[in-house]
């Protein structure tokens, strides 16, 4: 059954954290992609003065099209609230996020954020992590870097395109996407990893959301 409804459903009520001047992280993905078309209708009726800080050209191309105005992240000093979504998230409230390849500007505007919101489907809520750790890694540093992994008791394999060419970032990286089995404790792990010469992020991000919405089937949602 499509979450469809209930992801259009919590936008909405997501934006009652919307206020004039603001300025909005921009995540990437289905539910972010709701929100940003929600959003841009609310400027546009309320008149709002809103700034967004995209995280993908996905994003951004959504957002410029609705019509909101756009800087980049090192031209504020904060930012009022970020929305996204998450690839899973555990028990504790950890998330993975990176499936779509842009969780060093993802985890940039957690950083940056006063409060962070997460939007996601009731399919990504699990006891403990059970999917593939995204890991951004300068290409140089593949090989050391999937060594590491291994170390860790994980394994990491190149993340290709469909023909087989490597994935790149818009940051110009590699994804390597690492399974370590059932992760109890996240905390320890993203260290460790992050500790790694060339690795350039986690896709366990460290900054917990503030508030999670759950999208549930019938057009319903809960908040965490």
């Amino acid at each position: 059954m499509s979450y469809d409804d209930a992801i259009a459903a919590l936008s909405n009520d997501a934006l009652k954290l919307v206020r004039d001047n603001y300025i909005i992280g921009l995540g990437s993905g289905r539910a972010a992609t709701t929100l940003v078309k929600s959003l841009g209708k609310l400027i546009r009726i309320k008149n709002y003065n809103i700034r967004g800080i995209p995280t993908s050209l996905q994003i951004k191309l959504v957002a410029e099209k609705v019509g909101i105005p756009l800087v980049e992240a090192d031209q504020v000093s904060h930012i009022d609230v970020v929305f996204d979504g998450a690839d899973q998230i555990d028990s504790q409230k950890y998330v993975i996020k990176g499936g779509g390849g842009a969780l060093l500007r993802e985890n940039i505007l957690f950083s940056l954020a006063k409060k962070v919101i997460v939007m996601a489907d009731s399919t990504k809520f699990v006891k403990n992590f059970t999917r593939s750790v995204p890991v951004e890694v300068h290409p140089l540093a593949r090989n050391s870097v999937t060594s590491s992994i291994q170390k860790l008791g994980g394994k990491a394999q190149l993340r290709s395109l469909d023909r087989g060419y490597p994935f790149f970032t818009e940051n110009g990286n590699i994804i390597l996407d690492c399974d370590f089995g059932t992760i109890k404790n996240p905390k320890v792990i993203t260290q460790k990893i992050k500790q790694t010469t060339g690795v350039l992020e986690s896709g366990i991000f460290l900054r917990k959301p503030d508030i999670i919405y759950r999208a549930k089937t019938g057009g319903k949602f809960d908040i965490l």
